[in-house]
Order: structure tokens, then sequence, then C-alpha cells
């Protein structure tokens, strides 16, 4: 009698650790493209060796593909140097008083399709900051573009001019962070501040920007020469935004060969 009771209990067993296999591949297979008729068919008669062969290559594939992913979108991202945040020297950053380092390194300001402007002098870390966040939200699978304010200026005017601006200003839209570096250190003309205004204005409520400039808001009508655009620039990027404030010496004139 006892040995009938164990029986039944195992066979219990199998069948709920069966169910519970044939669930976590069904919902592993929402990953990948799969007919998932065809594989929920083809699991009602597998064993249990074959299903666990299937869940095992389902999770090495789908690691696989974000791995795959990932190396695309730094790849792809146009990031001058490797950087991180591992390492990086805080002390010259100075947050609003709302707002925490945390929530930067946190990312949350891209789910929200906020903006950020790292404001200070040259060589106080504000590039390297950009870039560290830029290469942590391609790993975390968010599409990020790096420009100069100026490289990005001249890819637009180049694109303008071979008659592929629409499909170039798609190609910037697409992705959910864009970085622009240098705002400021090389005047823009009327029409290289007629397109990085127009990116601006596409990636409002829609991407989050992140800024690195030596220029205070008030100066940024000298940069744009069009005081009217800079201040709608600024309105975008004030309501929704933050400003984090660097100081202190370059860290290249501290650390430079030359006296």
């Amino acid at each position: 009698m006892s040995t009938g009771n164990g029986k039944e209990q195992d066979t219990r067993r199998r069948r709920a650790s069966t169910g519970r296999r044939m669930e976590a591949i069904m919902e592993l297979a929402r990953g990948l493209p799969l007919t998932r008729q065809v594989l929920a068919d083809s699991l009602e008669e597998a064993t249990a060796a074959q299903m666990a062969f299937m869940e095992t290559w389902m999770r090495e594939e789908i690691a696989s593909r974000g791995r795959s992913k990932r190396a695309r979108l730094l790849r792809q991202a146009g990031f001058p140097q490797s950087k991180e945040l591992d390492g990086y020297d805080w002390t010259p950053v100075r947050f609003p008083v709302d707002y925490r380092r945390e929530s930067l390194e946190s990312l949350e300001f891209t789910g929200r399709h906020e903006d950020v402007v790292l404001f200070g002098p040259p060589g106080t870390g504000k590039t390297h900051l950009a870039i560290a966040l830029g290469r942590k939200a391609c790993r975390e699978g968010t599409e990020t573009r790096f420009f100069t304010a100026a490289g990005l200026v001249m890819r637009l005017l180049r694109a303008k001019t071979d008659n592929r601006l629409d499909k170039e200003l798609a190609m910037i839209g697409k992705a959910g962070l864009l970085i622009i570096d240098e705002l400021g250190y090389v005047p823009v003309d009327e029409e290289g501040s007629r397109l990085l205004f127009q990116v601006v204005t596409n990636a409002y409520e829609r991407q989050s920007v992140i800024f690195t400039t030596n220029i205070e808001f008030s100066g940024w009508g000298r940069v744009f020469g069009d005081p009217n655009m800079a201040a709608a620039i600024i309105d975008r990027t004030v309501h929704h935004g933050r400003m984090i404030r660097f100081d202190g010496d370059s860290y290249r004139r501290t650390h430079a060969l030359m006296e």
C-alpha cells in the first residue's frame, strides 16, 4: 500500500515538474521569434530531458542576443573614449539640492525623457561623466548617440547638402539618449543653429539629452546666434531637466607634463 502511494507521489511530482518546465520554456519563447503554438505542441510530446535541453538552449540564445545588442549599441554610439563610472572622481560635481548622485547614476531620467546639463569649466570631468552614463545606458539596452556640438552640426549640414537630412534626423531620433558635448566651445552659424534647434526640438519629451557646456544659459544666445532660438531651447531643457555644476581646476592642467 505504501509503495503504491510512493509511486503516485513520484508521478505527481514529475507531472508538476514537467508543468513548471513547460511554463518556463513558453515564457522564454516570448523573447524569441518562434511560433508559440508549434512550440506548445512539441512540448506536449517532449521528454523531461528534451525540455531541459530546450530550456537551456533558449536561455543561452537570449543571453547571446543580449550581449550582441549591447556590443552593437556601444559600437554605434560614437563614443570617442571608453570612460566608466567606476573610479570617477565626483569631487568637482555639485548636485541640485533636490537631486542626488544616485538618481543620475541610475539613469532614471532617461525613462522620463528628461535632460541633464553638465555645466562647468573645461577639464573638470563633464565629458567623462557624459560618456560613462552613455555607456551604461547602452549596456542597459538604451540606444545612445554621442556627438560634439560642432560635429553634430557638420554632420547635419552634410546630410542637408546630400539631400538626406530627413534620414539623418530620423536616425538621431531613434536614440533614447543623445549626448551633445562641448556646446558653446565652437560658435555655430545661423544654418547650423537651425539644424541643432531641430534636433533638440524633436527630442523634447521623446528623448533624453545630456549637454556638456562651459556656457551658462544666459550665454546660449551667443552660441546659437539667435536669442529667440536659444530661449526656446533653454525653455525646453529647463522644463524637463536638471543642471549639474562642476567646479575646481582642470584635471588636464593639474596633471600636465608641460610646466
